[in-house]
């Protein structure tokens, strides 16, 4: 093991560590420190059932504020308590909340694993063998060179990329990136069979941000022949609830619940992985424009009556 991933490793179970005071201090609203002590003193995998001295409380609150951007202050009314002062700076940024949700749970799991055998996770394939070399090279703007065997080949391809952006989408971590073609195209990294970082550089392009790249697309088919448009969708009484609670894309807005169905429009490219979803609905979900998307629905759900009418 290099030196590298031992410091990789400390950093990681530091991380952890102020994952845990962030997330206590949200859930409680206002904590003292005693409680947060007592808190952290059970927690026997973070803390060696020791206590949390308030000289290392205000260690991490300084690094939590200068890392994270999230400032813990004290109340001092009422009793001395903390309590996150700008909890905007979480909730309007996608990633941070994403991390420490993720971390949080981690944690709350670590907390819990007499229950290993009545708690069930999805694998993600391939993250955490090459996710750390490309993020080190985006880091650094560096060309990296990648095998990569495509599911319908036969044999893999060695070509330089430059990694713009990585997104995780349905259990699988993918890589944005220029290859040596001069094509912006998505890669996963669950058929990757090597990562090396190169010698040379990139520029990253001006103004280029991840977020607006995939703004109006559904998952990760770039999709350049398909262009964004309004979309509207009614989900039967069943389905509407699930389209509330987790909306198929950021666009998603509810136009009329008329109890028997909902109507719910959405700004996205009609791509193959969007058709695919909505296909996974079945008959809960109708596209209803446009004329389009329907015809496309229309001509997958034939295809599959035909293949199941043979019998």
């Amino acid at each position: 093991m290099t030196i590298f991933a031992v410091l990789n490793q400390k950093e990681m179970n530091q991380l952890q560590k102020y994952t845990w005071l962030i997330e206590t201090i949200r859930r409680a609203d206002r904590i003292s420190h005693k409680e947060l002590s007592d808190l952290w003193e059970r927690n026997k995998d973070l803390s060696d059932c020791r206590p949390l001295h308030r000289a290392t409380f205000n260690r991490w609150r300084r690094a939590i504020a200068d890392q994270f951007g999230i400032d813990i202050e004290c109340q001092t009314t009422g009793g001395y308590c903390y309590f996150i002062a700008n909890p905007e700076n979480i909730d309007d940024n996608r990633l941070k909340k994403w991390m420490l949700d993720s971390w949080a749970v981690g944690n709350i799991i670590g907390e819990n694993l007499s229950l290993k055998d009545r708690i069930i996770v999805d694998e993600i394939p391939s993250g955490r063998d090459y996710l750390t070399t490309i993020l080190m090279a985006m880091k650094e703007n560096r060309v990296i060179s990648i095998t990569y065997r495509p599911f319908n080949m036969s044999k893999s391809f060695t070509f330089p990329v430059e990694p713009y952006c990585v997104k995780l989408f349905e259990n699988r971590w993918y890589v944005l990136g220029r290859n040596n073609r001069n094509e912006i195209k998505v890669y996963g990294l669950d058929r990757l069979e090597s990562v090396e970082p190169t010698s040379d550089t990139f520029r990253l392009p001006k103004n280029f941000s991840a977020d607006e790249f995939f703004a109006t697309r559904y998952g990760i088919v770039i999709g350049y022949d398909e262009k964004p448009e309004r979309i509207v969708i009614r989900a039967n009484e069943a389905h509407k609830h699930y389209l509330k609670s987790l909306p198929l894309h950021h666009s998603q807005r509810l136009i009329e619940d008329c109890g028997e169905y909902a109507d719910f429009e959405l700004y996205v490219a009609p791509t193959y992985d969007f058709v695919m979803k909505l296909l996974q609905a079945g008959g809960r979900i109708e596209v209803m424009s446009p004329p389009s998307l329907r015809k496309t629905m229309k001509s997958w759900i034939t295809d599959m009556y035909e293949l199941y009418n043979e019998d």
